[in-house]
């Protein structure tokens, strides 16, 4: 197993397993169900946040939203670091339809479009309506608090991705996290998705 997966990848979980080397491939398949099994919950999360954005923005800017020049230029362009308005004009330059950008913008495009910078352009007055089963009383918390989750559930999506190790993260909590941030748009997706999900299983069986 170590001549496929590397000594370094595998150090880890040793290290979590006292050195015992049955235990700790158990903990790296363990990992990887875990991991596989968080995609459901989290795809909804990611779905229906960015397709609250999207409507946001199409009642303020129009069904071409991606090409009108006041939203790009409403969009930070930091030199460093992910850039949002640079995220935008790449995409829409390869897709012609606002589906297609929609699907195509990544994660973290729409986690910034819950920064305060936003507040006034889309969500003032708005953003309660639009998430209904919250609880908060005003539109920044709730912003604030969106912005928060996403920014849990992309750190998460990351580690993922790059097949790092998750089985230290309190993955009880964050899943809870994902699923209230669906509750936010839909109770009845949000049950939808906790009668489906196989993460709770699976962290009854780690190693």
């Amino acid at each position: 197993m170590q001549a496929v997966l590397s000594v370094p990848r595998l150090s880890t979980y040793l290290a979590a397993c006292s050195g015992d080397s049955d235990t700790a491939v158990q903990l790296y398949l363990w990992n990887a169900a875990a991991a596989s099994s968080l995609m459901l919950p989290m795809h909804f999360a990611e779905v229906s946040t960015r397709n609250v954005v999207a409507d946001a923005l199409e009642s303020v800017y129009g069904t071409r939203w991606p090409w009108n020049h006041s939203f790009e230029f409403s969009l930070p362009s930091p030199q460093r670091g992910f850039n949002p308005r640079s995220e935008l004009v790449s995409v829409r330059s390869r897709e012609t339809t606002t589906g297609k950008v929609v699907a195509e913008l990544k994660f973290v495009f729409w986690q910034k479009m819950f920064t305060q910078r936003f507040d006034a352009r889309l969500w003032d007055g708005h953003i309660l309506s639009l998430f209904p089963n919250s609880t908060a009383t005003a539109d920044s918390d709730l912003r604030a608090r969106i912005y928060s989750d996403l920014e849990v559930i992309r750190k998460l999506r990351n580690r993922m991705a790059h097949h790092e190790p998750i089985f230290a993260r309190n993955l009880s909590a964050e899943l809870e996290q994902i699923l209230d941030l669906i509750e936010l748009r839909s109770v009845e997706v949000a049950a939808w998705v906790r009668a489906n999900e196989k993460v709770s299983r699976s962290l009854q069986t780690k190693p």
